[in-house]
């Protein structure tokens, strides 16, 4: 992994450093000043060691209740290992003035884009009025939407070449096939199924008269989920993986985490200088975020002994306290986010996924489980578990789910 080291983070940091009042946490941000500043020429210094530095600040800054500090030094870190990109991290924190900065090609790109699809719909709703003289703005606005989610099955002109043309009707089937694409069956491309299928009305008679297709989807179903957890457990025990390759193989597998969640929020944004792992939405409507960190790449224990006893190490508070912070956030901002997203976030919960018990093989795995079970007991809405036990959970319940069904027999399993 690449970590990023530059003017724009220099900017951001002294941004951080006007808001922290612990000296702690100020002598904590001198260092990573310092390990900055310490590269030959005017080279400005990263790597692994600029990580650790700023995940100490994270952790002096939360030992120190400056929760909007750890947030400011959650996204510096997010920046220089890459989940948000410059121009984001820019625009952001305000570090350049535009006056002294040229409108960017991707601004002027957007700009112009957004231009000419509103003179589309503009367009539209003129034309729709038209033959629709007493429609009303509720009626035209409804039109617009739905010529807008027909476009995405736009087609080329038969008839003439270098047109396209939008078919009505088109969004509505072809979502349907997408959402069973992604959701039930393991195609290389969802979309891109539903728009060959929505396209082809022989196709759609087909599967229209298959009366046995239900039991098919199950079939293909656990087939898909056997080959994600299968995934899953690959890079859980991967020594190389990282927090971006554990959340690509976890993203979109909702029922990893339990038969309580109905699907998982797009947005993942949802407070302004937070950005959470994995949102999930429970049945009633509650948010349920997920945090990632390493697996078997994980630079410290989970465990450790205290007074004859195994208790959370170091890493494991730290992650904690991301969460509680990330809950704190969502509280705050409950009432924009439910208007806006329609998500409820004042009865949040979260779950910290950290480590997997063969990184002390010293210490028996019932020990480690028993020491984070006994932490989860005292915290009413975080809880930590290992990937390991998640990986086991989720295979004890793909068992009990599918285990009477006869779809199993029309799929093997793998491996």
């Amino acid at each position: 992994m690449i970590v990023r080291s530059d003017y724009a983070l220099e900017l951001q940091l002294k941004q951080v450093a006007a808001r922290a009042g612990d000296s702690r946490v100020k002598d904590a941000l001198k260092a990573v000043s310092r390990h900055i500043n310490s590269g030959t020429g005017r080279n400005r210094k990263g790597g692994r060691v600029l990580v650790v530095l700023l995940e100490e600040v994270r952790s002096v800054a939360a030992a120190a209740n400056e929760w909007p500090v750890v947030r400011l030094v959650q996204d510096s870190l997010d920046y220089v290992e890459g989940r948000i990109l410059r121009p984001d991290f820019e625009e952001r924190y305000e570090l350049f003035q535009r006056s002294t900065r040229p409108l960017s090609s991707h601004q002027d790109y957007a700009a112009r884009t957004l231009s000419s699809t509103l003179k589309f719909f503009s367009r539209l709703g003129r034309d729709y009025l038209v033959e629709h003289p007493e429609a009303t703005a509720e009626e035209v606005l409804e039109h617009v939407s739905a010529v807008g989610q027909d476009a995405r099955y736009l087609q080329q002109s038969q008839e003439r070449r270098g047109r396209y043309q939008i078919l009505r009707g088109s969004a509505e089937v072809a979502a349907w096939f997408e959402q069973v694409f992604t959701e039930r069956v393991d195609v290389e491309d969802p979309e891109k199924a539903a728009r060959r299928i929505v396209m082809s009305p022989k196709s759609l008679e087909i599967l229209a008269a298959d009366r046995e297709g239900q039991l098919l989807l199950q079939a293909a179903e656990l087939q898909r989920r056997r080959r994600g957890l299968k995934m899953l457990r690959a890079v859980v025990e991967d020594p190389r993986a990282s927090e971006s390759d554990l959340q690509r193989a976890l993203d979109g597998q909702h029922w990893i985490f339990g038969g309580q969640f109905v699907g998982q929020a797009v947005q993942r944004r949802l407070v302004p200088g937070d950005e959470v792992d994995i949102p999930l939405i429970r049945g009633d409507g509650v948010l349920h975020i997920v945090e990632l960190k390493r697996s078997m790449s994980l630079h410290g224990s989970l465990v450790k002994k205290h007074r004859g006893a195994w208790v959370p190490a170091a890493e494991v508070h730290d992650a904690v306290s991301q969460a509680v912070n990330y809950l704190v956030g969502l509280d705050e901002h409950r009432f924009r986010i439910r208007k806006e997203l329609n998500i409820e976030t004042r009865r949040a919960s979260a779950v910290v996924l950290i480590g997997h018990p063969a990184l002390q093989p010293d210490v028996p795995e019932e020990q480690i489980n028993e020491a984070l079970r006994t932490l989860n007991t005292h915290m009413s809405r975080v809880e930590v578990v290992t990937y390991k036990e998640l990986v086991d959970n989720a295979k004890r319940a793909l068992g009990a789910g599918f285990g009477a069904s006869n779809a199993i027999d029309l799929m093997p399993a793998e491996g």
